[in-house]
């Protein structure tokens, strides 16, 4: 039931989520350099046990806070400025392997002073064949969100906002089999690594980061799918699917970037 509130703010309660995120993310990060160390992984998978634990129990508690009335129209417009700035951190996030690739493709230097560059020996990946299936799914994935959106908010169509997410969520776990298969046959069959050499570090951390991504936001739209079906959001309130379109429809921009500068430009 939701309650009236006399203020437009949300005074949250002393809550232990901030606390165990921050332990369970310190274990974590300590587990990878123990793994790195050969020492042990267990420290890692503990610690990425307890942050998955805190994400579920800490944002399950924002969506019953928005189903109570704690997200008036000041605290929605405070979450998605939120999510704005997040997305803008993974923006510069790739921007970084942006700047590599460039900077390598159009102004090699040589890796010790004094020794000659030696342009790798690069097999093209043709980007006519898979990359250009991958991008019209990716973009078919995009436009079924968008479809979704419009269903909830112009339409408060819940039977074309369920079928879009799942439609969209069947999209992009297409695309990361692709884009494993891609993997799979660089390295198998065409002698690529994923280190040893500038180029294929980039285009494995560029293109591996985003397929990254591609999961998480699939994840993030199938999280939106559940609470679609459990009758959740309406054309009023629907912050979180509103932050999951966005996230997807970022995850697409990204691609079309890598795909003309890594794919067509770049080899």
């Amino acid at each position: 039931m939701a309650h009236e509130k006399n203020h437009d703010y949300h005074i949250l309660a002393p809550s232990t989520w901030p606390l165990l995120s921050s332990l369970a993310g310190c274990a974590m990060l300590a587990g990878i350099v123990f793994w790195m160390h050969d020492i042990t992984p267990f420290v890692f998978f503990a610690g990425l046990a307890g942050v998955l634990y805190c994400m579920f129990g800490w944002w399950s508690e924002v969506v019953a806070e928005s189903k109570i009335g704690d997200h008036t129209p000041v605290v929605r417009i405070g979450l998605r400025y939120g999510f704005i700035l997040f997305i803008m951190s993974e923006v510069m996030f790739f921007v970084a392997w942006f700047w590599t690739f460039f900077k390598e493709a159009l102004y090699p230097m040589d890796a010790f002073p004094g020794s000659t560059y030696v342009q790798p020996d690069i097999i093209p990946v043709d980007a006519f064949h898979l990359p250009l299936i991958n991008t019209l799914i990716l973009l078919l994935s995009g436009c079924a969100v968008t479809w979704a959106h419009h269903a909830l908010v112009h339409e408060n169509n819940r039977k074309d906002l369920v079928t879009g997410l799942a439609v969209a969520i069947g999209l992009g776990l297409m695309f990361t089999a692709f884009q494993a298969y891609e993997y799979y046959e660089l390295l198998a069959h065409d002698d690529w690594t994923f280190g040893g050499d500038l180029f294929f570090s980039s285009f494995f951390m560029a293109t591996g980061f985003h397929g990254f991504h591609v999961i998480i936001g699939t994840i993030f739209l199938g999280v939106c799918l559940i609470r679609a079906m459990r009758g959740d959001f309406t054309p009023e309130q629907h912050v979180g699917f509103e932050a999951a379109a966005w996230y997807w429809h970022f995850v697409d921009v990204v691609w079309l970037f890598l795909f003309f500068a890594v794919y067509m430009w770049g080899i």
